[in-house]
């Protein structure tokens, strides 16, 4: 969008935020005679409509079809968003409100429910948050214990004493002795490591040039990365207030509705829009269209991504109309995120 800004001196750029502003406070398309009355910048209505005229052919307002006023369209909430936002501090109410809901040491399902009601109360729309994507489990010991028919046992125990059994299927079977010596390999390279770590060495090991392992090693990382394998199933995600959005004029026509709803049912996009916020630092803001996920077309998603241990295990965020009060959300987001982590780090409560 950089393009636009460009091409607006200060006072284009003042006039915009002041409808962006104005737009999003009553709902109601903004008209030059309104901006002349309300803005600080003193200009004749004959100047604010020629400026208004530009934006519209930026491409930054547009005017609905009933109406002589103009609402800002998606790259005029884009410039908004970027370039002329003054984020609100949160008051000190609201601020102890997130801190009551989320310094308790819960556990990670109550925590993520929390944080989903505590996003979707304050801000009147609807919270979502994904499940910790990966609670940090870490590899104390492994054994490998053979079975019939090719198969190993694999009990391995994680974190302080949690002990988890899988069974594996392998492509030939092995002695006891070679299973104690695979056993032995992995523990002393991995013993400590994360399991998520140690899923991406091992498949790392595999991928490398092999001629410097040795088939025992080989066959041990082979079983490690057997299993250590991820299960397919999707994490979920936690949403609340979802009916806050029946509220909302623009997302209350039936059909919008009934879209945004079988999207949240289904999950697997909301999912995938989701994941894509993980790998960004910070606040992401994804307006109308620019989601690329149609059911989200006339709404934005403000999302943060949370961290436990200084490992990002998920996102969370606030679904609401285009026409939101970004100020305050992205704020609200950006703590909620920061509280929910620090709830769920195992420094400060016992692993979960």
């Amino acid at each position: 969008m950089g393009h636009n800004t460009q091409q607006l001196n200060e006072r284009s750029l003042q006039l915009l935020k002041t409808l962006v502003e104005r737009y999003i406070s009553d709902g109601q398309p903004v008209g030059s005679r309104s901006l002349s009355k309300g803005s600080d910048l003193k200009l004749s209505p004959a100047t604010i409509r020629n400026v208004m005229a530009d934006l519209e052919e930026l491409g930054l307002v547009h005017s609905p079809h009933t109406s002589a006023g103009r609402v800002p369209t998606v790259s005029g909430y884009r410039l908004f968003v970027d370039s002329l936002l003054t984020v609100k501090p949160l008051n000190s109410e609201e601020l102890a409100r997130l801190h009551q809901g989320l310094s308790a040491q819960q556990d990670a399902g109550d925590a993520v429910g929390v944080a989903s009601k505590l996003l979707a109360d304050l801000t009147q729309m609807a919270g979502v948050v994904t499940l910790p994507r990966r609670e940090i489990v870490c590899l104390r010991h492994i054994e490998f214990l053979q079975l019939s028919h090719g198969r190993v046992l694999v009990i391995f125990v994680t974190n302080e004493q949690e002990v988890h059994n899988k069974i594996i299927h392998t492509a030939r079977a092995f002695s006891a002795a070679e299973l104690q010596q695979a056993a032995n390999y992995l523990n002393s390279i991995y013993c400590g490591r994360s399991i998520d770590s140690i899923r991406d060495a091992v498949l790392k090991e595999l991928q490398d040039d092999q001629a410097h392992i040795n088939q025992g090693m080989l066959d041990a990382i082979r079983m490690a990365q057997l299993a250590f394998t991820q299960d397919q199933k999707k994490d979920g995600y936690v949403l609340t207030g979802e009916t806050n959005l029946m509220e909302f004029s623009e997302l209350a026509d039936r059909d919008r509705l009934k879209t945004l709803f079988e999207a949240f049912s289904q999950k697997q996009g909301v999912i995938h829009l989701l994941d894509q916020c993980m790998k960004a630092d910070g606040v992401q803001i994804f307006i109308g269209e620019e989601s690329g996920y149609q059911a989200f077309d006339h709404c934005s998603l403000v999302t943060s991504s949370y961290s436990v241990s200084d490992e990002v295990v998920g996102v969370l965020g606030v679904i609401g109309p285009t026409r939101m009060a970004y100020e305050k959300i992205i704020p609200f987001v950006d703590i909620t995120a920061k509280l929910l982590g620090a709830a769920l780090n195992p420094k400060s409560t016992p692993p979960f």
